[in-house]
C-alpha cells in the first residue's frame, strides 16, 4: 500500500547536535532526528509495549529518552529497510534494570508519523519525520459493533481474558488490532490509514477473514482434549 523507507538511502542533510523529540509537538510539524527503534512489529497510537533493551546503541538511546523524558520512533523492520510510517513511543515505564545496563521498560505508542529523510551520524538510526494528523470522519456504528464482537471472540478463542473495550474511546480501531497477534502488512496498512471511517470496515473484513480458520483450530482443541483416556 506504501512504499518502503530504504535504509541505503543517502546521508541526511541535518548535521546539527541531537535535537530530542519536544513533548509539545504538534501534529503535522516536523521532528528533526526522532531516534528510531526498528522492530519486528507494528506499534499503534495508545497501544503499551513491553522492551527489553539490551544492544548498547539501544541502551545508549533509550538512556537520553529517559534522561530527556523524550519519545522514540518505533517502526518496522523490513528485509531492505524499514516501512515509512512508523509511531512513537513514551516511555512510561522502567521494570527492571540490569547491573550491566540492560533494562525492562513499558513504552506506550503516542503519534503516528511519516519518516522523511534517514539519518546515520550516531550509533542508532535517527531521522526527520512528519507527525500524522487523523481526519475526523468517525466509523459507523454497526462496524464499530461487529468489530468489538469479533474482537471478543477471537479472545475467547484465545483463551485470553481481557476487559472489553469502550466502543466510544478515540482510536478504538488501533486498540481492538493492538491487541490480536494479526498480520504485520495488514497492521501496517491500517496504521497508514487515516481515519476511524476508513480503518474500521478493514479491521471488521480482515477479522471476519481469519475467524473461520480459528474456530476449527478451536474445535479440533476441543475434540482432541475431550479424547484422553484416564489411567
Amino acid at each position: 500500500m506504501f512504499a518502503l523507507y530504504a535504509l541505503s538511502r543517502g546521508k541526511s542533510r541535518r548535521t546539527e547536535a541531537y535535537n530530542r523529540m519536544s513533548a509539545t509537538a504538534r501534529i503535522g510539524e516536523c521532528v528533526p532526528l526522532l531516534p528510531l527503534f526498528p522492530l519486528d512489529l507494528v506499534l499503534f497510537p495508545g497501544v503499551a509495549l513491553p522492551l527489553h533493551i539490551f544492544e548498547p546503541r539501544y541502551k545508549e538511546m533509550i538512556g537520553e529518552c529517559l534522561a530527556n523524558q523524550a519519545s522514540f520512533g518505533v517502526v518496522r523492520a523490513l528485509e531492505q529497510g524499514i516501512a515509512e510510517i512508523g509511531c512513537t513511543a513514551l516511555i512510561v515505564k522502567v521494570t527492571k534494570k540490569y547491573p550491566d545496563g540492560r533494562l525492562d521498560l513499558v513504552a506506550e505508542g503516542r503519534d503516528r508519523f511519516e519518516v522523511l529523510e534517514l539519518n546515520r551520524e550516531r550509533s542508532f538510526l535517527r531521522a526527520e519525520v512528519m507527525l500524522i494528523p487523523d481526519e475526523p470522519a468517525a466509523a459507523n456504528k454497526a462496524e464499530t459493533k461487529r468489530a468489538v464482537e469479533l474482537h471478543r471472540e477471537i479472545l475467547s478463542l484465545a483463551g485470553a481474558a481481557q476487559d472489553s473495550p469502550e466502543t466510544g474511546q478515540p482510536l478504538l480501531s488501533f486498540s481492538l488490532a493492538g491487541s490480536l497477534p494479526l498480520d504485520l502488512d495488514f497492521k501496517q496498512n491500517l496504521l497508514a490509514m487515516r481515519s476511524e471511517a476508513q480503518r474500521m470496515p478493514a479491521l471488521v473484513t480482515h477479522l471476519e477473514s481469519i475467524l473461520p480458520a480459528l474456530r476449527r483450530v478451536a474445535r479440533a482443541r476441543e475434540k482432541a482434549g475431550g479424547n484422553g483416556h484416564l489411567h
